[in-house]
């Protein structure tokens, strides 16, 4: 029976309602999807964190052969405590052609619309697959999808291309940038605050190397390309969160921060890593054992997601601008998990319903228009997809 228009809005209330802070397990979600897929005869495959309860899906409609299109999305979206939100931000408020709730743009309402067209996929007997891959933890680095990457290429055919789904108000987005997340941790040594000389205080050492984040910061803006297609168009760092210190009247023994840096395509975040370690061994520690010599500094990566680059003659890129009729491309500053998927040998781009603006904020919501886009571009890919 083909779906109805309204099976997608149905859908999209659904996934809103499971809470899926990434701080929370997604299982829940993974479950209902699991049972309406395997209620119309499709296989899944779960990879992830099973003592976390968090999961991966990864299923494919039509031949269990090498090739097709992977539709990638994930199921996390980012926290909602201290927003000022209108209306209850797990449930769907319809209003004004607007669909309100976390994760309608980011990016429940695209995978919300690819089931919803599953029937109506299956129905026209692909010759060529469609692979639904759903992924957790993305808002906080991409830590689900590696290992859906990996189980897909070790026991599976090999996908063609992958398009994911961030939203892109259904424009085709070649190329973003990376995002690597580091933990720094400034151990010195306590001593009263009269006596200085006794301690190593952490807090000032980690201001030093906050200090040198953003001369990173300042030089990567100054040495912006002039052709860059990104806003900004440069690579960015920021230091997210900073503690230390115990009281006034002592020095702090131990400090630590959290920083990230979103590099351009064609670089790499490990280069602004090597620079950071270089300038805290030769430059802050040094001053931290004078004083202290078991002082140490020690810097950690907590997650990282390559950049999306621009591909030669991409088939994912000829395939969506096939399906969208569009000639134009873009490139985004968020991430995704479309460079993991490069990595691993698959053309990507990025491609989905809504608009980044509407992304994290309060009352987020995306256009009920943009939901009826999504929904003819699956129904254009299902008949490619039949046409073999």
């Amino acid at each position: 029976m083909p779906v109805t228009r309204h099976a997608p809005v149905e859908l999209i209330e659904r996934l809103v309602g499971f809470d899926t802070v990434s701080s929370k397990p997604n299982e829940a979600l993974i479950d209902f999807v699991e049972d309406y897929l395997t209620g119309h005869g499709i296989a899944c495959r779960r990879t992830g964190d099973t003592a976390a309860g968090k999961a991966n899906l990864f299923a494919t409609l039509g031949p269990a052969v090498a090739g097709g299109v992977v539709l990638s999305g994930h199921t996390d979206v980012v926290p909602v405590e201290g927003q000022a939100w209108d209306t209850d931000p797990f449930h769907v408020t319809a209003r004004d052609g607007r669909l309100y709730g976390r994760g309608t743009a980011d990016m429940k309402s695209f995978i919300a619309v690819a089931l919803a067209l599953v029937p109506e996929i299956l129905a026209a007997a692909p010759k060529r697959p469609i692979h639904l891959a759903l992924s957790y933890d993305e808002e906080v680095g991409c830590l689900g999808v590696p290992a859906l990457i990996a189980d897909v290429c070790a026991h599976l055919p090999a996908p063609a291309m992958v398009i994911v789904g961030e939203p892109t108000s259904m424009g085709i987005a070649t190329a973003h940038k990376g995002c690597y997340v580091y933990r720094t941790i400034v151990t010195g040594r306590e001593a009263h605050s009269a006596q200085p000389h006794l301690g190593a205080n952490a807090v000032l050492a980690a201001g030093s190397l906050v200090h040198f984040i953003a001369r990173l910061a300042a030089q990567a803006r100054a040495e912006a390309p002039a052709a860059s297609p990104f806003e900004p168009p440069y690579a960015t760092f920021s230091v997210g969160r900073i503690e230390g210190g115990t009281a006034h009247n002592i020095i702090p023994r131990r400090c630590e921060f959290t920083w990230q840096v979103r590099p351009l395509p064609g670089a790499t975040a490990p280069g602004a890593l090597d620079r950071f370690n270089k300038f805290a061994e030769a430059e802050v520690l040094p001053a931290l054992r004078e004083f202290a010599p078991e002082a140490t500094i020690a810097t950690e990566t907590l997650a990282g997601a390559p950049p999306l680059t621009p591909e030669r003659h991409g088939a994912a890129e000829a395939l969506v601008r096939r399906l969208t009729g569009l000639n134009a491309t873009t490139a985004v500053s968020f991430g995704t998990e479309g460079g993991l998927f490069q990595e691993a040998g698959l053309s990507t781009v990025v491609c989905g319903p809504g608009s980044i603006d509407q992304a994290h904020k309060p009352n987020e919501f995306i256009e009920i228009e943009q939901v009826d886009a999504c929904i003819a571009f699956m129904r254009k890919l299902a008949a490619w997809a039949a046409n073999g």
